[in-house]
């Protein structure tokens, strides 16, 4: 039996890589997932890489009204909300002295403000029993040099994680979060300036005790465990998926 048969799902920032790798793996399981992106091209074309039990919808979660037609759709196709992942987010480098005021809107805008807005917007949709799945990263527990803004917003989310699993405990929903380490997707070549991405990500494999880089559909298998049955007696937590980069 699937894990979601007949279940509805969200995910932000569905384009590409770990977004589109989960929105594949919930279709797997039964769900119909609705996806959020940017980039209307990329979007359609996750879609139809998906197939019937997709539906795209293009915003900006930073807007939060970007996100009304999402619940719309939501609410037309007429069975509430099982599954959330917040994924949509992003960063860059910039050392302390580098940071501008453009530099945290940005980072704080996709990750922590678009994170709150997705799961405020969808509240009343969720059914009971519901799983939220929030994207952290193992950056909010390092200390990655120029990457601080970044790993700040990720521990907030990780902060959002604990308290509103609090919050929504009386309504059976669950809150976890999802902690990947270095993952292969375009994301993580695009932190390294021209030429360099190689000598980036081999720096990066180093510092992994499996001795390499994560792929999204590892990371997409954590979100589903989380937001299935499976781990009917898990919330507030942070599961990471590292290849044992904080832990070991």
């Amino acid at each position: 039996m699937q894990l979601l048969e007949n279940k509805t799902a969200l995910v932000t920032g569905a384009s590409s890589g770990i977004g589109l790798a989960t929105a594949q793996r919930l279709a797997d399981e039964g769900a119909h997932v609705f996806l959020t992106g940017r980039r209307q091209e990329a979007l359609d074309a996750a879609v139809a890489s998906i197939g019937d039990h997709a539906t795209g919808i293009r915003g900006d979660v930073s807007r939060p009204q970007y996100l009304e037609p999402v619940v719309a759709a939501i609410e037309a196709h007429g069975r509430g909300l099982d599954v959330v992942f917040a994924n949509a987010g992003g960063g860059e480098f910039a050392a302390l002295p580098d940071i501008t005021p453009e530099h945290l809107e940005t980072t704080f805008g996709i990750n922590v403000f678009g994170t709150v807005y997705t799961v405020q917007a969808v509240l009343p949709l969720l059914n009971e029993g519901a799983s939220i799945v929030l994207m952290g990263s193992t950056a909010a527990h390092t200390g990655t040099p120029a990457f601080s803004a970044y790993a700040a917003s990720k521990a907030a989310i990780r902060s959002f994680g604990r308290t509103w699993a609090a919050e929504l405990a009386a309504r059976g929903i669950r809150v976890n979060t999802v902690a990947p380490g270095s993952t292969e997707t375009p994301g993580l070549k695009g932190l390294a300036p021209s030429g360099q991405e190689q000598p980036m990500l081999d720096e990066m494999v180093a510092a992994i005790p499996l001795g390499r880089l994560g792929r999204p559909e590892e990371v997409a298998a954590a979100v589903v465990f989380l937001a299935s049955d499976q781990s009917s007696f898990a919330t507030g937590g942070e599961l990471f998926v590292d290849g044992g980069a904080v832990q070991v």
